[in-house]
């Protein structure tokens, strides 16, 4: 019997003026003459090799065709159809998986009162008022979880401590002792730590500013853009905007923080979707170097939640600002816009994802009593929760975890070629959206595909057009929670 064959779950797309495809492997592949038109015939569907060479052996000899399909079945761009789907290898780490990044918060509690704040909003998961958690880490904590985070560190050398809140400034004194602490236990064990702050800056002060530069504190600033739009969900508990005392804190540290980077990191509502003009008010007016957006979080139906026609605006405005990052990439140019800057990065490493994030992983929060959760969004939440500072990590546990979490246990995500790079999407987002950490986040499928194609042409043609300017992607390390709030 002849084997027909069929096309896997790959993406073709085009740079440059140059076919290629994203395999599910995370593998970019060109694609000659002869690989075009065998996936083109095999679109159409399933065909024999004697059927390919008899339709195609009037423009292709029959070694050029031999040598696509088997080129195509080398990387599995293409499989015989009585094959089942191969499962992606369900691997868990046989030993502890290293601590990269600690999120501390050191308080859940907040001076401004954002309406979509997934802390304190309707859709909250995590409850902070019931007495259980401290409304401050105290110092004693913030010491241990410094101890924690070097302990689970393993043999990595570089550790990631980010500070984190509710709005992180109500606790400086704990920032004072728990940063010059860090820095001497890294010494003491012969490692070195990277400090990273989120703030709304309200708080910020001279004295603040002087500290932050003197311990080399990078600062990820939460702002949603011009004042009409920082002020429409960003406001005091009195219901006053944010922007005016916000904004020359902002500017002063800026101007006097120079060694590290000071990214704003915005949160994108069905009212405030105007990315293009969020972002050059940020960059052109007030001097960032980096800005993020991220869609709120939140549970359906709340007036703020960004619906069908609000991600295609979003990404229409994604798309223009990838092509400015384009233009400058391809002349070394700087280009503030880090959402395409990270995907880029993870599509040159080969980015492979059997879970969506770092969360439970090489990511953990800790809870203003010491209590260690999946990341900071879950930090003061029993149920997603996986031991303690002064106890350790519960390796039963997170191995159950981990073990319920793999992307092969998420149906809808085996047969999707974005699958590499989303692996589901956040834990977070599902559990607000569908009530379990479990599923992937359908609502956003159709977005995270869209946007990984963008960001995959944007990657063909600076491969093709200046491929020295993706040296830089080499090496670097993301420090995921500063990317999150």
């Amino acid at each position: 019997m002849m084997t027909h064959f069929r096309a896997s779950h790959l993406h073709q797309f085009e740079a440059s003026g140059k076919p290629f495809l994203y395999l599910q492997s995370a593998a970019i592949f060109a694609l000659d003459d002869a690989s075009q038109a065998i996936l083109k015939l095999l679109d159409a569907g399933s065909r024999t090799r004697e059927d390919i060479q008899g339709m195609l052996g009037t423009h292709l000899s029959a070694a050029e065709l031999d040598e696509g399909m088997d080129e195509l079945l080398r990387v599995q761009a293409i499989v015989p159809v009585n094959e089942a789907p191969k499962p992606i290898p369900k691997v868990i780490p046989l030993e502890p998986f290293p601590l990269t990044t600690m999120v501390m918060n050191v308080t859940n509690q907040c001076n401004l009162a954002c309406t979509y704040c997934y802390e304190y909003g309707e859709d909250k998961i995590v409850d902070t008022t019931n007495g259980k958690q401290p409304k401050f880490m105290s110092e004693e904590t913030a010491k241990q979880s410094v101890d924690f985070m070097f302990r689970e560190a393993g043999p990595n050398k570089v550790v990631h401590m980010t500070l984190f809140g509710g709005e992180t400034l109500l606790n400086f004194p704990v920032l004072k002792i728990a940063i010059p602490y860090a820095r001497q236990r890294a010494s003491e064990v012969g490692k070195r730590v990277e400090f990273n702050l989120t703030t709304n800056a309200t708080l910020l002060s001279p004295e603040i500013i002087d500290f932050l530069i003197e311990n080399d504190v990078a600062v990820t600033i939460s702002i949603d853009g011009p004042q009409d739009l920082q002020d429409k969900f960003r406001v005091f508990h009195s219901g006053a905007g944010s922007y005016d005392v916000a904004m020359p804190k902002i500017k002063e540290l800026l101007r006097r923080h120079r060694a590290k980077p000071i990214g704003a990191r915005v949160t994108l509502t069905k009212q405030t979707l105007d990315v293009q003009r969020i972002f050059k008010h940020l960059t052109e007016e007030i001097g960032f170097r980096e800005v993020g957006f991220a869609p709120v979080t939140t549970s359906p139906g709340q007036e703020y939640a960004i619906e069908d026609g609000g991600f295609d605006k979003m990404l229409g405005q994604f798309r223009g600002l990838a092509h400015e990052f384009l233009e400058c990439a391809v002349e070394n140019r700087h280009h503030a816009f880090a959402n395409v800057k990270d995907t880029l990065e993870e599509i040159h490493k080969g980015a492979s994802k059997a879970y969506p994030c770092g969360a439970g992983l090489g990511l953990m929060g800790v809870a203003t009593d010491g209590q260690v959760a999946l990341c900071h969004r879950f930090a003061g939440s029993d149920d997603h929760a996986l031991g303690t500072v002064t106890e350790g990590i519960d390796r039963e546990r997170q191995n159950d975890f981990l073990d319920r979490h793999h992307v092969e246990n998420k149906t809808e995500c085996r047969t999707c070629w974005a699958r590499p790079l989303c692996a589901g999407g956040c834990y977070h987002e599902a559990h607000t959206r569908y009530g379990t950490t479990e599923g992937p986040n359908l609502h956003y499928c159709d977005w995270i595909r869209e946007w990984t194609d963008i960001c995959l042409r944007i990657y063909g043609e600076i491969a093709e057009r200046n491929p020295t300017y993706l040296a830089r992607f080499e090496g670097r390390v993301t420090n995921e929670a500063s990317q999150t709030n």
